[in-house]
C-alpha cells in the first residue's frame, strides 16, 4: 500500500485546491473598533449561493479515526466550496486531490495547525475532517439545499493511501 507523506499546510502549497484561513503576517490587516481589534481581512473565497441555496455556519464533531489513517473514500462539492475552521485548537490532517476525475496519485496531505482553517474550492477532491489527538470541533461554511451537492468516491484498492505523519 502506498504511504502518502503529509506536509505543512501553507498558503501557497494549498492554492491550487483552496484557501488557508489563519491570521498570518501576509494577511490584508486593518485596524477596527477604535484601535481595539486587527481584522484579517478577506481570508477565503466562499462559493455557497449557486442555484439559490443559502449559506450555513455549521458545527462539525470529528473523532479522530484509529491509526495509520488510510484513505479509503473521498468527496467534493459540484456547487460550493466548503470552509472548516478549527474550534478545538488541535491540529488535524487535510487530505485533497485536484478537481476533475479522480486521481490517486494527486492525492496530498496537510497537517494543519490548531489555529488554520482550510476552505475547500468549489470541485475540489477532499477526505473528511480528520482530528488527531481527540474529537474535535470544526466551524463549518457551507451551502444548505435541499439538493445533492456531494460526490463520493470510494477507492479502489490499489488507489488507497494510508498518511505518514
Amino acid at each position: 500500500m502506498r504511504k502518502l507523506k503529509v506536509e505543512p499546510l501553507t498558503r501557497e502549497a494549498f492554492a491550487p485546491f483552496g484557501d488557508v484561513i489563519e491570521a498570518s503576517d501576509d494577511a490584508e490587516k486593518h485596524t477596527i473598533n477604535y484601535g481595539n481589534t486587527t481584522r484579517f481581512h478577506d481570508l477565503a473565497t466562499i462559493n455557497v449561493t449557486a442555484d439559490g441555496a443559502k449559506a450555513g455556519i455549521s458545527i462539525f464533531r470529528s473523532a479522530p479515526l484509529p491509526m495509520p489513517i488510510m484513505i479509503e473514500v473521498m468527496e467534493y462539492h459540484p456547487k460550493s466550496s466548503q470552509a472548516f475552521v478549527p474550534l478545538s485548537a488541535r491540529s488535524y490532517l487535510v487530505v485533497v486531490a485536484p478537481k476533475g476525475p479522480f486521481e490517486a496519485r494527486g492525492m496530498r496531505a496537510f497537517l494543519a495547525s490548531g489555529d488554520q482553517g482550510v476552505n475547500y474550492h468549489a470541485g475540489t477532491w477532499h477526505h473528511f475532517s480528520l482530528a488527531l489527538e481527540d474529537i474535535s470541533d470544526f466551524l463549518v461554511i457551507d451551502r444548505i439545499a435541499d439538493d445533492d451537492n456531494c460526490v463520493e468516491y470510494h477507492l479502489k484498492a490499489s488507489e488507497q493511501v494510508t498518511l505518514e505523519i
